[in-house]
C-alpha cells in the first residue's frame, strides 16, 4: 500500500513514540527489536534479524545494482538523573516530543525507516537496505559489526544520527588505553621505595601536553585525554602501581594502531589498547550525495562524536534529524517538525541519486 509523506509522517512519529515506552537499553533491546520487527512485517515487507539487528531490502534488489544503506541504532544510554519527566513517556509539550532515546537516535531511524519506504515506492538505480542496528552505544561486537556480515557491501551508507539534517562527512574515531606505572612498595615515613604515582605522573603529563603533527581540516588534531586514574590502598604506603586511563580520539591523519605505535614509544608505563577497531572516517566532498545536500543548502562538516560509521569500511555519512546536545541529557526530546522535515530531505536527497 502507497503512502504520502503526510501518512508516513504521522507513522514515524507514533512509532516512535511506542518505542519510547519500551526500555531498550544496550544489549537489551529484544523487547523494541521484535516490535520494529513486527511494524516492518505489518508495513508488507519481510524483515531478516541476526541478533537484535534487523534489516530489508528494496522489492527490486538486483545485484547488478549499487547498494545504498541507511542505518541507524535502536537501543539507548541509561537515563541520567534529573529527568523531570518520565522518560519512558512519549509527552508532546510546546511541539516537543519528550522521552529516552527520541533524539538518539529514534527520530533518525524512524525516520530512515519511513524515506525507505518512500523511495521504494518507484523503481531506483540503486539497491536500498534499510538496517536498525543494536549495541551501537557501546561499540558492541553483536551490533552492526555483526549484521554487516551478512549483507552484501554497500556503495554508501547515511548512518543516521542527531546532526540538525547537515552531512557530517568526517567523524573522529575512538582508542581508549589502559596504562599502568610500576613502583616499588615502601613505607610512607621513611625513604624507601619508588612512587608510582610520580612515574606515571611524567606520562600523564606527556598525554596533556603532546601534539601530534598532522592536523585535520575537517576534525582538528588528535585529542588526548587522561580520564581516570587509580593508585595506592592506604595512607602510609608508597603505592607501587598507578593505573589510568587515557582517552584518545582520532583523526583520519592515523590508524588508530599508527597512534598507539606513536604512544608507545613516547611513554614509560605500560600501554594497553582496548582495541584499534573504532578508527576515524572521511568522505571525498565531491561524493553525489554530499554534492547533492550542498546544492540544498545543507553544510559539511567534521564531527567529533563516535557512531557506527567507524565499523564501515565502504564511503559513509552521518546527517539525521535532532540535535547532539541533547542526546544523553535529561528531558531528551525532539521536535515532530524535524521528523518531518527529515524524511522530506532524505527522499529529495536520494531520489533518482545517481551514485
Amino acid at each position: 500500500m502507497k503512502k504520502n509523506i503526510d501518512e508516513l509522517f504521522y507513522d514515524a512519529v507514533d512509532l516512535l513514540k511506542n518505542m519510547i515506552c519500551i526500555p531498550s537499553y544496550s544489549r537489551q533491546e529484544n523487547e523494541v527489536a521484535d516490535m520494529i520487527e513486527s511494524y516492518i512485517r505489518n508495513m508488507g515487507f519481510a524483515p531478516q534479524r541476526k541478533g537484535n539487528n534487523i534489516w530489508i531490502k528494496s522489492p527490486d534488489f538486483s545485484e547488478a545494482k549499487p547498494i545504498i544503506l541507511l542505518n541507524s541504532h535502536i537501543d539507548t544510554v541509561k537515563p541520567v538523573s534529573g529527568w523531570n519527566k518520565d522518560p519512558f513517556a512519549p509527552i508532546e509539550e510546546n511541539d516537543r516530543l519528550y522521552g529516552l532515546g527520541s533524539n538518539d537516535a529514534g527520530a533518525s531511524l524512524v525516520s530512515l525507516m519511513h524515506t525507505f519506504f518512500l523511495l521504494t515506492q518507484k523503481i531506483q538505480d540503486y539497491n536500498l537496505i534499510f538496517l536498525a542496528s543494536c549495541e551501537e552505544e557501546v561499540s558492541g561486537k553483536e551490533g552492526i559489526e555483526s549484521a554487516l556480515k551478512e549483507l552484501p557491501i554497500p556503495s554508501f551508507a547515511i548512518v543516521g544520527e542527531p546532526t540538525g539534517m547537515h552531512p557530517a562527512i568526517a567523524e573522529k574515531g575512538l582508542m581508549v588505553l589502559d596504562c599502568v606505572a610500576t613502583g616499588e612498595s615502601g613505607h610512607a615515613a621513611r625513604n624507601e621505595g619508588v612512587n608510582a604515582i610520580y612515574k606515571a605522573m611524567k606520562d600523564i603529563e606527556w598525554f596533556r601536553t603532546f601534539e601530534f603533527p598532522n592536523i585535520s581540516d575537517l576534525l582538528g588534531p588528535v585529542k588526548m585525554s587522561v580520564t581516570m586514574v587509580n593508585a595506592g590502598t592506604q595512607h602510609n604506603v608508597v603505592p607501587d602501581k598507578c593505573s589510568f586511563v587515557v582517552d584518545v580520539r582520532s583523526n583520519e591523519c592515523y590508524s588508530n594502531e599508527e597512534l598507539f605505535h606513536i604512544i608507545n614509544k613516547h611513554t614509560e608505563c605500560e600501554v594497553t589498547p582496548r582495541s584499534y577497531r573504532l578508527n576515524s572516517s572521511k568522505i571525498a566532498i565531491e561524493n553525489p550525495f554530499v554534492q547533492r545536500a550542498i546544492v540544498m543548502g545543507r553544510e559539511p562538516y567534521g564531527s567529533p562524536t563516535l557512531s557506527d560509521q567507524a565499523l564501515m569500511s565502504f564511503p559513509s555519512v552521518k546527517m539525521g534529524p535532532g540535535d547532539s546536545a541533547r542526546s544523553h541529557t535529561a528531558d531528551e526530546y525532539i521536535k515532530p517538525d524535524e521528523i518531518r522535515e527529515a524524511i522530506e530531505y532524505y527522499y529529495k536527497l536520494l531520489n533518482s541519486l545517481s551514485i
